[in-house]
């Protein structure tokens, strides 16, 4: 396994005190308007507006999954995007944008439930779904033989890692090179959000029956939801990202795709997050080009869950980025696209074999 550190020694997190509500809301003004008055030099990126040749894909279930295409259809190699929970497939934005360059041809997909595709039935909101979608993807993009290499971001890893282990011929037969970044492969149960322990253990305590009531009332909620914009963008930041000197458009961005999800769908889909266990999957990987990305500050997926999957990849290129939070690839774009570039050039000699 290799091993490569990126980016700045994160700065250490003080202890707040507790404060009056004038004060906070005080502060939280304060806060956001000197981060929206930082020099941003994504102000002008065109985020959530890339757009590929637009394919609709039926899932088994019969939930239509929006997809799209870029890149020559002759490219010998199809890279394929899996999102993360509450996001959709413009969170790829940068390697979107930059990953053209490599000449290969690239598929993105909203999850069932997320971004424009349809919505998903209870039942089949769950992570193993997920993967069945992610074959019915491959099957409608590639014609059932082309080389892929997969990449995923938190959930999107996990519905990688659903496939590998419900399928995994396709591993030997199809699939040349796999990127997990900022992803799990279980005990995502012990999450605390960065809280200390005894805040964390009842966190988990309360979670299952917070997210039952917020499903309940989600109309109610959705609405209220909209009104704290100040809020919900010190809450993403917060969150989300490591790095304080992170675009506040980038943050924006974040925000505007997690506040597009219904709440009900992220009710929905938080069991089958918190149950998800496929270590055993990872096996499947073994043999194949391989890069795992951290973020050694993620307060959703800590670092050692993708710590743990390259542990067990001896292929595996892992990188681990200072300052870097849940969303490496929106916070430290440039890494993340060099580092799946690399790996694309990995996949390629195996892709030519697959093809030949």
């Amino acid at each position: 396994m290799n091993k490569k550190r990126a980016g700045l020694v994160g700065a250490a997190i003080g202890t707040a005190g507790a404060v009056g509500v004038g004060a906070a809301v005080a502060a939280r003004r304060y806060a956001v308007g000197r981060a929206r008055l930082r020099p941003d030099p994504d102000r002008n990126e065109p985020f959530g507006t890339l757009r590929g040749r637009p394919l609709t894909v039926v899932a088994g279930d019969g939930v239509p999954l929006h997809v799209e295409i870029e890149g020559p259809e002759d490219a010998a190699l199809t890279v394929v995007f899996s999102h993360g929970y509450c996001l959709t497939q413009d969170s790829w934005h940068y390697q979107r944008r930059d990953l053209a360059r490599e000449g290969v041809r690239m598929v993105f997909w909203d999850q069932r439930s997320h971004g424009r595709s349809g919505r998903s039935d209870l039942a089949h909101a769950t992570i193993d779904q997920c993967g069945e979608d992610l074959l019915a993807v491959l099957d409608a993009t590639t014609g059932r033989g082309g080389p892929v290499l997969l990449a995923g971001h938190s959930m999107g890893g996990m519905t990688i890692l659903a496939l590998a282990d419900r399928h995994p011929d396709l591993f030997r037969d199809r699939v040349v090179g796999v990127a997990l970044i900022n992803t799990s492969s279980g005990e995502l149960a012990e999450l605390t959000l960065g809280l200390p322990m005894a805040f964390g253990k009842v966190l988990r305590a309360t979670m299952p029956g917070v997210v039952r009531g917020i499903g309940k009332g989600g109309k109610l909620i959705d609405r209220g939801r909209r009104i704290g914009a100040d809020l919900a963008f010190v809450v993403t930041r917060r969150i989300a990202f490591a790095d304080k000197s992170v675009s506040p458009s980038v943050v924006e961005f974040l925000e505007r795709m997690i506040g597009s999800m219904p709440i009900d769908v992220i009710a929905e889909f938080y069991p089958t997050l918190a149950a998800h266990d496929k270590l055993a999957a990872v096996e499947v990987l073994k043999g194949l080009p391989s890069l795992v990305v951290v973020g050694e500050e993620d307060r959703l997926t800590p670092a050692a869950h993708g710590r743990a999957i390259a542990a067990a990849l001896p292929e595996a290129e892992l990188v681990e980025v200072a300052e870097g939070g849940h969303v490496v690839m929106l916070e430290h774009p440039g890494i993340v696209t060099e580092a799946l570039a690399e790996l694309i050039g990995r996949a390629r000699p195996m892709a030519g074999e697959r093809s030949a």
